[in-house]
């Protein structure tokens, strides 16, 4: 099809052209738009799609905001299929919420917002000493999140209607001293018992099986003996890198954003101070004041007169209580921290200095810097190389659609090989062997990325060794590959593996023996246990096990009404054990410390799991569905499945 499209390029456009334009006309844009979000559907909440582009975006958000956090972060860790699931769940959780808040008519009112907006640190900071508020400051607080203040208190108010719903339950759930003790008794209890084993390795030798069971075996189960398809595969990458490696800087250009960001590059100061405090609040009675005044000028001329005084003088006048102890020390703080009057003076003076009486709402303070760090500029030379970098991934960042495209356009023009591509953009051609069609877990690189995989596997791929389409991989990284060699998935000859297949056959056979002698011992044993069981073992969930999860589990889920209790535990392609009960043991007591946490995280247990519930219950109520399947992790290895 590609090959008729190629070579008819001027008719297949005079034919979309007439296709196409009457389309628009008794269609319009707008009803092409919705044709196409329509079959774009990534999952739906309450008759609302979110379609794949939402998916993308949300993801590439949630990326952007963990780098931001983490700048070291590999960024491949973090566009894995079960890393994109969890953004689709998340989304999905965000949705049921709004819906749950328009379908209660949840409300936030003007008062609530203003509480929330009061609360908030950053906007209490806008703020002036005398009351006021900063609208200015307060709307380029707004549009720095892209939002005008009103959208930004809408977002909020959201926000606020949304912790409602979904803090409401987790935040009733309790869980009382009784209830921890029932639950955790039961689920810590130690129980005595004696186990016989009967393992497939000790059943191997009585096992034979003829040619014509190897070769039943081997129809039988032909897709354990099945070699996947695989592709040697060559393939190139464009990223930020490969552009940035063609810019050439200005040194001019880049000393003169060196001087726009001086500020950028100088090193925040911070000042350290001790003060002492004489309380005098502005509601204060005039007298008052004026002898909290007086009681603060004497200790200035105290303190000046004997300035090693000052922090003996502040542990026994100042009325700060969080700073009278230390002597008055404030520690480290930078500019903006302190109330105004107080950063005003502190940043006015000098080490060792000792300020005049500074008057503040709390009331008068003096203070005596101790310490001054920070605040040296880096010169040009210094920073010159990071300047450089930062500066040519900007450029590379504006540049990377356009050569984006270009690399797209060459890939499909140039289809049947790399070669012209990697020279033309300056790229490394790689190459890879035994590339399968669904990466196996944990897999990392451009060779694991489930979209390039789907390409790399496509028909016409394959067919016809052509280049793939180019693959969005990563943030600001295309990639396309073309298959160089190709094999089938095939199942291999049984002359070739027949020592394999037998092996799993007599492995098979043997855990069958375990189990039917296993299960007779335990029948002959209820009504006539011998006296050589293997010596007693206690076993519980606390701590380490010394017995298989299997058997623990059994063990400690079954019926102990009638002691002893005996039960056969089949261990699957391992074998059987019999089990006798003996006896139930009390959990070991818990130290009173360790009871009190022990009733917190069980309390913590019980609220997420009623949270989760409640969840299920709004996913319900507002028809949610998610498309996509849950991606697995890959299967064990074949020996373990088998077996």
């Amino acid at each position: 099809m590609f090959d008729f499209v190629r070579k008819h390029t001027k008719a297949m456009m005079i034919l979309m052209f007439l296709l196409i334009i009457p389309a628009f006309v008794l269609v319009g844009v707008d009803g092409f738009s919705r044709i196409s979000a329509l079959g774009d559907i990534a999952a739906s909440v309450d008759g609302h799609s979110i379609t794949q582009t939402d998916w993308d975006n949300a993801h590439k958000t949630q990326i952007e905001r963990v780098r931001s956090s983490n700048p070291g972060i590999d960024v491949k860790l973090l566009d894995t299929p079960e890393a994109r699931y969890s953004t689709l769940e998340n989304l999905v959780r965000e949705n049921v919420l709004l819906a749950a808040v328009r379908g209660t008519y949840l409300v936030t009112t003007d008062s609530r917002l203003a509480r929330e907006l009061q609360a908030n640190p950053v906007i209490a900071s806008l703020r002036h000493a005398d009351g006021s508020f900063d609208k200015e400051r307060y709307q380029q607080l707004a549009a720095a999140q892209g939002m005008t203040t009103e959208g930004l208190e809408n977002s909020i108010r959201q926000q606020l209607s949304l912790r409602v719903i979904d803090q409401g339950v987790p935040s009733s759930a309790f869980t009382s001293t009784a209830l921890t003790n029932v639950a955790l008794n039961a689920f810590f209890e130690r129980r005595e018992v004696q186990i016989t084993p009967f393992m497939a390795t000790d059943y191997l030798t009585k096992v034979n099986p003829s040619d014509a069971d190897i070769e039943a075996f081997y129809k039988t189960n032909a897709k354990l003996f099945e070699v996947p398809e695989t592709a040697s595969v060559e393939y190139v990458v464009l990223d930020l890198e490969n552009i940035k490696k063609s810019i050439t800087l200005n040194e001019q250009d880049v000393k003169k954003y060196y001087e726009q960001n001086i500020a950028k590059f100088t090193e925040k100061e911070e000042r350290r101070a001790s003060h002492i405090l004489i309380n005098a609040s502005k509601d204060m009675p005039a007298a008052d004041r004026k002898k909290a005044r007086e009681l603060a000028e004497s200790l200035l001329i105290q303190v000046r007169k004997t300035p090693a005084s000052f922090a003996d003088v502040a542990k026994k006048h100042s009325q700060d209580p969080g700073s009278a102890l230390s002597g008055g020390d404030l520690d480290y703080f930078a500019r903006g921290a302190m109330v105004k009057p107080f950063d005003n003076a502190a940043f006015a003076m000098k080490t060792g200095e000792i300020s005049d009486i500074v008057e503040s709402d709390f009331g008068f303070h003096i203070i005596k810097l101790t310490d001054i760090k920070g605040g040296k500029q880096r010169s040009f030379e210094e920073l010159k190389t990071t300047i450089e970098a930062d500066l040519k991934t900007q450029e590379a960042q504006k540049k990377f659609p356009e050569v984006a495209e270009s690399f797209t356009n060459a890939v499909y023009e140039q289809s049947d090989n790399l070669k012209s591509v990697a020279e033309r953009f300056k790229l490394e051609i790689k190459v890879a062997d035994g590339v399968v069609r669904k990466a196996l877990a944990g897999s990392k690189g451009t060779l694991a990325h489930p979209k390039l995989l789907t390409a790399i596997f496509s028909t016409d791929s394959i067919e016809k060794k052509r280049n793939t389409e180019a693959v969005e991989v990563g943030t600001n990284q295309l990639a396309a590959a073309r298959i160089t060699q190709y094999h089938a998935a095939h199942i291999r000859p049984l002359a070739e593996i027949r020592d394999n297949v037998k092996s799993r056959l007599v492995f098979r056979q043997a855990a069958d023996v375990a189990k039917k002698e296993g299960a007779e011992k335990l029948t002959q044993w209820r009504t006539n246990a011998p006296s050589t069981l293997p010596a007693a073992v206690i076993v519980t969930r606390e701590g380490q096990p010394n017995v298989a999860s299997e058997v623990l589990n059994a063990v400690l889920q079954a019926d102990t009404s009638k002691l002893p209790a005996w039960i056969g535990i089949d261990l699957g392609g391992k074998g059987y054990a019999v089990a006798r009960i003996n006896q139930v043991l009390p959990r070991t007591p818990s130290t009173e410390a360790n009871a009190a946490l022990e009733r917190q995280q069980l309390g913590q247990m019980l609220s997420q799991a009623e949270n989760q519930a409640y969840h299920r219950l709004l996913e319900q109520r507002y028809k949610t569905e998610i498309k996509p399947k849950r991606p697995t992790r890959s299967a064990q290895n074949l020996a373990e499945t088998t077996n």
